[in-house]
């Protein structure tokens, strides 16, 4: 029972974080409204890859280097809030796909959404500083070897996260039934754009560092 209190104690930290609002919350609303749950889906796939690479990273102390990095730090913050800048002008444009596929279903194609969940994360210095700020709290060097908790722990962190992206992505993908998203294809793509801008804009702020 002493290793599980720890491990719940944890996973309830992590639910507070994970239910307050955020980037990833956004992004997959608005991707999942605008291109189907499949799509939404993906990305969560993606974004909980991103995650849990940065577990183990965290596991082997790179994370930390991370952290007291300026440059990496900054490097990783600017990299994400350019990437995201150029989804939304993507998307702006037409280049964005969130048409239906060639087998209509009504949704795009699922392997773009999990390629930018994926690269969202890993240009996401805060996935970094979350498992240097607070996971090493959960960890006690008595209760053995301190790779593999931080590995379990990851794996807890990532599968509470991911559970919660993927209720999101079904409750916005539920919406997109009473959504005419072919005949406001323009329309759509526009709102996704600015939506983009906008977790950009967050991505910059919440990401920022009093110095």
């Amino acid at each position: 029972m002493s290793d599980l209190s720890p491990l719940l104690a944890f996973a309830l930290t992590v639910l507070v974080i994970e239910v307050t609002p955020g980037p990833n919350m956004t992004y997959l609303a608005a991707l999942s409204l605008s291109s189907g749950m499949r799509t939404g889906f993906a990305a969560v796939a993606g974004i909980a890859l991103g995650l849990m690479t940065y577990g183990v990273i965290a596991a082997f102390g790179l994370a930390a280097v991370i952290d007291h990095s300026p440059l990496l730090y900054g490097l990783l913050r600017w990299g994400g809030v350019g990437y995201l800048l150029w989804l939304a002008w993507e998307a702006w444009s037409g280049k964005e796909d969130i048409a239906p596929d060639a087998a209509g279903d009504g949704e795009a194609r699922p392997w773009p959404a999990f390629r930018r969940g994926l690269i969202t994360n890993l240009l996401n210095p805060k996935a970094a500083v979350f498992y240097v700020a607070v996971l090493p709290e959960f960890v006690h060097a008595e209760a053995g070897a301190v790779v593999r908790q931080t590995l379990v722990l990851s794996i807890a962190y990532v599968a509470i996260a991911t559970s919660i992206h993927a209720t999101i992505v079904a409750l916005a993908g539920s919406l997109q039934s009473i959504i005419d998203v072919a005949s406001n294809r323009g329309t759509v793509r526009r709102v996704f754009a600015l939506a983009l801008v906008g977790i950009a804009l967050w991505f910059a702020f919440i990401t920022g560092r009093v110095s």
